[in-house]
């Protein structure tokens, strides 16, 4: 929405206040204002007006009527009275001045977090303000879902993160932001759509919730083998894990028709899992099971618990009734499969070379007591290539790449059927071998079979970015979208394919809902930056850079900005200072930075470098825009044939 709309097709705003939020409103009001949209508000009253008439003149024409709620205006009659009439046409855009809920009877419709909102036009929170009143003027009537901003564990943010596919989260102030006709396709929830809840550990030992979490995550992967099933996925589901949300508001929240809750109790032989099956419309419980089982035969209780699901959701069932009721790629050993919970516990924690360290010894230990567990080899793939990756240097880092091929191989072979063990060996191809050609038949096969796994597909997107594969890439993120709505690591992922296939406003857009989930996750402000400075708008690029949390990223975009604003001297001491933190770690990223300063063959001798030094960064040159000058050079051709990418 640009401040050159013409009138007849300007956005209008009504914006409803109490006068003790004058000066917030006002801010917010202006900023509207600086980007095109006409806003009524009561400061623009004559003397002479009779306010009732004019207000509702003004509230029944808007096209989007911002409520703004903070601790004084819910209690205000007249504040609320406005809010009902832009709720019952279907254009109310919640706003909350404090991190204030809205009162009873407005908590069905979204709100947007702006306790946190210093004033400035790009920040998350104005950026979804603005484009939630542009959908509600769009589509009056459009259904908006609602969940309380709730405090998130954030992990470690490394480079480690974007080679993995991470979903490490933490919701940020502006909390779930999911727009139906967005994130969940315009439909609302069909019959078979089901989010399985964090499993309660009721075991004596706290440090068994592994154990409860690893059981819920396993009967996801199970269920989702059913493609006529929706399962919504484990980042999006762990968002509710310590709120106080009904199964009616979470169900609404994630678009799905049934919540399963389950608790856990373990003791050295006994096993003990009872589950519920709610129908999230109504919150009525539709049935109930409490298996109580030797320990040994939690195996047994996983398969029932997802029968009796998939029962439930699926009201004929034909050739594939058992589909999604066995786990692809299992054990049948309960203590290998405790090792292996152990393992996925340590991965997702991303906190250190320690913890890294120990979920492969899990996997190795899992994969001792069952050398045919397909998914134990293929998390050791994952791991191995990760430490590698962080890690290791020379002979060493080969010495994990080599193990990781080998162990996505032996993935593959055990389970065909797989999903995550194609994804580790296409993972293990492009970023261990640099053989991006080799990395497509088991990407796209994992995209084939994991069509139900928003972690598989959000790898896949990732994969289609780099080699230019953008339709199929924005496919596999929407479905991930779809099963995962609350992970920024999605919308990251979005934010990727966008900004590889040129489209700046589709990727910007994308970034900002990742940070307004996360204001912490890697990469997003990176890319805004690169996407200002190619714009030209260097400022914002800067102050974009700047706000990186991974040096890796900001290092480079730091160096670029300071050539532009301080001059070559201070570019080649930004340049120095990240050659001197990441040596060899960087070529690609010295590259890009060289490119950027009309150093055109030492950016092509970086790469080349690069290249001999298997540094993963590679796999982004094919799409890059900051390489664009160099493209056509034959070294450069060169390189990337070498690469098989072109």
């Amino acid at each position: 929405m640009d401040s050159d709309t013409s009138s007849s097709d300007q956005v209008t705003a009504f914006v409803s206040y109490r006068r003790g939020d004058r000066e917030r409103a006002v801010s917010i009001i202006e900023t509207l204002e600086d980007k095109g949209i006409s806003v009524w508000w009561d400061g623009l009253l004559a003397g002479g007006d009779r306010y009732a008439q004019t207000t509702e003149a003004a509230l029944e024409t808007a096209n989007a009527v911002v409520v703004l709620w903070s601790g004084d205006s819910i209690e205000s009659h007249w504040v609320r009275d406005e809010a009902t009439r832009g709720r019952d046409r279907g254009c109310m855009v919640s706003v909350s001045l404090d991190g204030t809920e809205p009162p009873l009877g407005f908590r069905q419709v979204q709100y947007i977090d702006f306790s946190g909102w210093k004033g400035g036009s790009s920040e998350p929170q104005f950026t979804e303000l603005l484009h939630a009143i542009e959908h509600v003027a769009k589509e009056p009537g459009t259904e908006l879902t609602f969940r309380p901003a709730s405090a998130g564990k954030q992990g470690g943010i490394s480079r480690r993160a974007i080679l993995a596919g991470s979903g490490v989260v933490a919701l940020g102030a502006a909390g779930v932001l999911a727009w139906r006709g967005g994130i969940f396709g315009g439909g609302g929830a069909d019959g078979s759509s089901i989010a399985v809840m964090p499993f309660e550990n009721l075991s004596a030992d706290p440090e068994q919730a592994y154990f409860s979490d690893g059981l819920a995550e396993e009967l996801r992967n199970t269920l989702s083998l059913n493609r006529r099933i929706a399962v919504a996925a484990q980042t999006s589901t762990n968002s509710f894990r310590d709120g106080e949300e009904t199964a009616m508001e979470i169900a609404q929240a994630l678009g799905v028709s049934h919540i399963l809750e389950g608790s856990v109790r373990r003791t050295e032989e006994q096993l003990r899992v009872s589950v519920r099956l709610i129908e999230g419309g109504s919150g009525f419980e539709a049935w109930g099971e409490t298996f109580e089982r030797a320990l040994d035969n939690v195996l047994d209780v996983q398969s029932e618990i997802a029968a009796l699901v998939v029962d439930s959701l699926v009201s004929a069932i034909g050739e594939d009734a058992r589909a999604g009721t066995e786990r692809v790629g299992g054990t049948s050993s309960a203590d290998a499969l405790d090792a292996y919970l152990r393992g996925v516990a340590l991965y997702e924690l991303a906190a250190s070379e320690e913890t890294d360290r120990q979920a492969l010894a899990a996997f190795e230990q899992a994969i001792e007591l069952d050398p045919d567990y397909a998914a134990a080899h293929a998390a050791r793939a994952r791991v191995l290539t990760v430490i590698g990756s962080a890690y290791a240097k020379g002979k060493d880092l080969a010495a994990y790449y080599d193990e990781a091929l080998a162990a996505a191989r032996r993935a593959v072979e055990s389970a065909p059927e797989l999903a995550e063990g194609h994804a580790a060996l296409g993972l293990v191809l492009a970023n261990a071998r640099l053989d991006m050609a080799g990395a497509r038949q088991p990407y796209d096969r994992s995209f084939e079979l994991g069509f139900g796994n928003a972690t598989v597909l959000n790898q896949y997107g990732i994969y289609a970015s780099q080699v230019g594969d953008f339709e199929k890439g924005r496919e596999a993120v929407k479905r991930a979208e779809r099963l995962d709505p609350l992970n920024p690591g999605v919308f990251r992922t979005e934010m990727v394919i966008e900004f590889a296939a040129g489209d700046y406003e589709a990727a910007t857009r994308a970034a900002n809902r990742a940070l307004a989930l996360n204001p912490e996750i890697g990469s997003a402000n990176r890319f805004l930056g690169d996407i200002a400075y190619l714009q030209g708008d260097i400022e914002t690029a800067k102050a974009r850079y700047e706000a990186e949390p991974m040096d890796i990223l900001r290092l480079p975009g730091l160096a670029i900005a300071a050539r532009v604003v301080e001059g070559e001297e201070a570019g080649d001491a930004a340049l120095a200072e990240l050659v001197e933190s990441y040596g060899d770690n960087s070529f690609y990223q010295q590259a890009q930075v060289l490119v950027q300063f009309g150093r055109e063959d030492e950016a092509l001798a970086a790469l080349e470098a690069g290249r001999a030094a298997g540094d993963s960064g590679l796999t982004l040159m094919l799409t890059d825009p900051l390489l664009a000058p160099i493209r056509q050079e034959p070294r450069f051709e060169a390189v990337s044939a070498s690469l098989g990418l072109s």
